[in-house]
């Protein structure tokens, strides 16, 4: 698409080869890439109690996660999961920026890992960019199938792990294996593996600039005491190169020698002495750089850093300020709270669905009925024996069939019940009766739920 001046409206993305640094930040995101890919790929494969130790089972509609069992009814901790999660993306951008970016957001990690097998089958960023522009030929077509091949294999296997935590991975690899993958796991399988090759082994930094909302929103949580990467443009400035051994102040220069490095390893192509911009990831590449420079060039570190615009200019940076407080507060409250539901939590659960077909009935002389279906989900490891009663209105009775309700580990057991009052006994209308649930076998194992009684 043109515009009037006969230039396109829209370029192409240029294709980023950031350059390979090695330093503190760089070790620790490596160390965090390997952290998490190793959690990722690995917790898929371990067994607990004779199980896979997490595995998200649809079809029964079970969540398990190590000795805890969860079911649909369970689903506000997920919501509670989700709310500290996002109270904690902003407690940790008050903070220090756009750490989560940098070190921990799945783009970036596999991002980090297709990069490596791309070094590995291409070479460094030079031999890459000169590879490109190369015309094909054999050794170009090598790499490249080489790489592809690495992609492409990793691509599926992390589909495969992904789907390995919804069936189980070990009968899902004897699927594989055997040819007899379902439509559904093979879907998911090529889906999700074919989103991770396309956007860490293609769209990469494409994501955090035009895809991620988190970019755009940032600059919200952010205030003048939030650790974000700066440049000390009152050390670094004028910039210029000089040698070595020569006195930057005689030559009336600033630290910064103008070499580049700070852009050249960028993986989102930005140049951080322009500020803080919205593309940076704070993966803190630049800061090994310029570091790496310093030291050859016998200056003090720290050119480029971690650091506060306060700081920057020379005013004492608060780390206690109102919204770090606020959002802490929030944050910690919520955790706790959700550690206490979640280890307090019965493993036991009652729903009650009245019968609509009929508001009441009269079962017997003298009596009214009401018609309930009872679910009672054992959310225990162990099974167990329930009995239920019945109490809140006079002369209430209660039949269940079986009397004595067996329910396997885990599993959801569906009985009918009948509650009778006697004629008279209550008024008209609809009154509050409460249904116990008791464990035989554990006191301690018990819940109660109320529903309506409606009598004529």
């Amino acid at each position: 698409m043109e515009g009037t001046t006969g230039k396109p409206l829209y370029e192409a993305a240029e294709k980023i080869y950031p350059r390979e640094i090695d330093g503190t930040y760089a070790r620790l995101r490596i160390a965090g890439v390997l952290v998490l890919l190793g959690l990722y790929y690995g917790l898929a494969w371990l067994q607990w109690d004779g199980r896979q130790a997490v595995l998200f089972d649809l079809p029964a509609r079970k969540f398990y996660i190590f000795d805890l069992v969860l079911f649909p009814q369970d689903f506000f901790f997920l919501s509670w999961l989700l709310i500290i999660a996002a109270l904690s993306l902003f407690f940790f951008t008050a903070l220090a920026g756009r750490l989560w970016c940098g070190y921990a957001c799945p783009q970036t990690v596999w991002t980090e890992a297709f990069l490596w097998m791309e070094r590995l089958a291409e070479g460094r960023g030079a031999a890459r960019r000169k590879l490109d522009k190369a015309p094909w030929n054999g050794n170009k077509i090598r790499r490249k199938v080489a790489k592809q091949a690495l992609w492409i294999g990793f691509a599926l296997w992390t589909g495969f792990t992904f789907v390995g935590y919804f069936t189980p991975i070990r009968d899902l690899g004897i699927k594989v294996v055997t040819l007899s993958l379902g439509g559904w796991e093979t879907f998911w399988v090529v889906f999700y593996g074919f989103a991770t090759y396309g956007n860490a082994g293609y769209m990469r930094e494409q994501v955090c600039k035009y895809m991620c909302p988190y970019a755009r929103f940032q600059s919200a949580m952010f205030d003048r005491d939030s650790l974000i990467i700066s440049y000390d443009e009152s050390r670094g400035e004028p910039r210029g190169s000089r040698r070595r051994n020569a006195d930057p102040k005689a030559a009336g220069l600033g630290d910064c020698i103008d070499c580049t490095m700070c852009v050249q390893v960028c993986p989102t192509g930005i140049d951080i002495r322009k500020g803080l911009q919205y593309e940076c990831i704070a993966c803190a590449a630049c800061i090994d750089a310029c570091d790496s420079v310093m030291d050859k060039m016998n200056y003090p570190r720290g050119l480029i850093r971690y650091s506060t615009q306060h700081a920057m200019e020379g005013v004492a940076t608060r780390v206690l300020r109102p919204r770090v407080l606020v959002y802490g507060t929030f944050l910690a409250a919520l955790c706790a709270a959700f550690v206490f539901a979640l280890f307090t939590r019965v493993p036991l659960e009652l729903d009650i669905i009245r019968d609509r077909n009929a508001l009441y009935r009269d079962a017997r002389p003298g009596y009214i009925e009401n018609v309930y279906m009872l679910r009672v989900i054992n959310k225990d490891e162990q099974p167990h024996a329930y009995e239920i009663t019945v109490a809140g209105l006079p002369t209430v009775t209660l039949e269940t069939d079986p009397a004595v309700i067996e329910v396997a580990a885990g599993e959801i057991a569906t009985i009918a019940a009948r509650v009778s009052v006697e004629d008279g006994a209550v008024a008209s209308g609809g009154h509050d009766v409460e249904f116990s649930l008791q464990a035989s076998d554990v006191p301690d194992l018990a819940t109660t739920e109320t529903n309506r009684f409606i009598s004529p």
